[in-house]
């Protein structure tokens, strides 16, 4: 008979409340200032700075996340077998790499590279990006993630971090692409140092490395910052006992192949990175190359954040009422259906692009706030189904469908690159351009559409379910 490994709340502890939700805000904030000033600037840095091959980039950034198979599981683990100390079962760990992940994140934007040999730069880019993603962020991200179950064992608290930890990507989403297009483009002039125009009689603006490195510096900084904040906000309330026993691979794997809620969230949260950062991720090179308006990609932040910051303040209520699995085949077919109408509308008018954008905004604003809380679930249904608890593992897993699909989009994205001949010399030649545009669409459109039926036929957690295993654990639990 298997035992259940009962997760007891701490005693005499402050109260779940806003200080718990703002600190773990501050983490996402933090994680993805770098995360997302690498997921939409590196490769444009290392295509148009460095001058390394989009295939190369993307090749190499799949090539790194095959780590991450070892490193996320292998950390899930780590935190599992730890012991709850005074500070807490995770949190120690934002406090020991909150250090090393900032700096590494500020080191694979190396402008001081440009006059290096072409085999010095990737191999740059396959150590500093393997340090940053598959080491230090692996060390970080995992234990933040976890700690959202021992934060709290309310199923409305949960969702409520999950959704704060989304507005926190959001704002660091916002205030990324808001500021780096102004400051990375400049207006490319000619040995007479006059203005170049483009086509439109615009000047054209080009992309500038070294401020890019500067972008990277005071990100990391303040990453730092907002990590050191969610430490000393933020409080582990529920005592989950440390898992002693050593990982058997193959029950392991046979467990997952039988729990169709991890896999159905491992594969959407793939297709998901896939289809969301190829969209931020070719947003440079729509406004940059399609557009020739790079500074005007500065224009989508606050369409995003106002889109999701109102349908943010509502989420909560709408789970409440329709359910998690519910909400997300709406949102995903919502940006599908957006995708579908820009790619035949084919516009050339900058203005209705940002429209599009804010539209696709919507769909993404439903779903993303409640992918986080969809593991906490399936961590639920774990333990009700075999007595077992595994956070960390379970995360872990989760983390690494996320940066897999990261990278799969930096290697999807760099080879259609590749495919329609994107070089530094072309890369505004009317050709390139219009297959830029196609991408931009093709991509994420099939993605979402692939989301809402993984999400809608294989994930099993429907809004009873997860209420009904609420209930059983908490009668497990005796009433905790």
């Amino acid at each position: 008979m298997k035992t259940t490994q009962k997760a007891q709340t701490l005693q005499n502890m402050r109260p779940f409340g806003w200080r718990d939700q703002v600190g773990y805000l501050s983490g996402n904030f933090a994680g993805d200032f770098t995360y997302t000033l690498c997921t939409g600037f590196m490769m444009k840095f290392y295509t148009d700075v460095l001058g390394v091959s989009a295939g190369i980039v993307g090749i190499a950034m799949m090539v790194a996340q095959v780590l991450d198979a070892v490193t996320d599981l292998g950390m899930g683990q780590i935190c599992d077998r730890a012991p709850t100390t005074k500070e807490g079962k995770f949190r120690p760990w934002i406090r020991r790499i909150a250090g090393p992940v900032s700096l590494i994140s500020f080191l694979m934007y190396a402008s001081w590279m440009k006059g290096a040999a072409m085999p010095v730069k990737i191999a740059w880019l396959f150590v500093t990006y393997l340090l940053y993603s598959s080491v230090f962020y692996t060390m970080i991200i995992i234990p933040y993630g976890s700690m959202a179950s021992a934060m709290s064992n309310n199923a409305l608290d949960r969702t409520k971090l999950s959704n704060w930890r989304h507005i926190g990507g959001t704002l660091a989403v916002t205030v990324i692409n808001f500021i780096v297009p102004l400051v990375v483009y400049v207006d490319a002039t000619g040995p007479d140092g006059a203005v170049i125009l483009d086509d439109k009689g615009e000047a054209l603006q080009i992309f500038d490395g070294n401020r890019m490195m500067l972008c990277g510096l005071v990100f990391a900084i303040l990453s730092f910052v907002l990590w050191m904040a969610c430490y000393f906000m933020t409080t582990e309330r529920v005592k989950i006992p440390a898992k002693n026993e050593k990982l058997n691979l193959g029950a392991f794997l046979s467990d997952l192949a039988h729990n169709r809620g991890l896999i159905a969230i491992v594969l959407l949260i793939i297709v998901q990175e896939c289809s969301n950062s190829a969209f931020h991720r070719m947003s440079g090179y729509m406004f940059g190359n399609y557009f020739g308006q790079g500074k005007l990609q500065a224009v989508t932040s606050p369409v995003e954040t106002i889109i999701t910051l109102l349908i943010a303040a509502c989420i909560v209520g709408i789970v409440a009422k329709v359910g998690k699995k519910e909400i997300t085949v709406i949102g995903c077919l919502i940006s599908a259906v957006v995708f579908a109408v820009a790619f035949f509308l084919h516009t050339s008018n900058v203005y209705v692009w940002i429209v599009i954008y804010g539209g696709v905004t919507v769909g993404l604003a439903l779903f993303n706030p409640v992918t986080f809380a969809l593991v906490t679930d399936i961590v639920d249904d774990e333990e009700v189904r075999t007595g077992r608890r595994m956070d960390g593992t379970i995360y872990s897993v989760y983390s690494f469908g996320r940066k897999f699909g990261s990278a799969l989009s930096s290697g999807v994205t760099g080879m259609m690159l590749s495919v329609i001949g994107y070089t530094e010399a072309n890369m505004y030649e009317p050709e390139i351009t219009n297959g830029i545009y196609n991408i931009s669409c093709i991509v994420p459109m099939i993605g979402f559409t692939l989301m809402a039926l993984i999400i809608g036929i294989l994930y099993p957690l429907n809004k009873k379910r997860v209420d009904d295993n609420v209930a059983a654990l908490k009668q497990r639990h005796g009433g905790e």
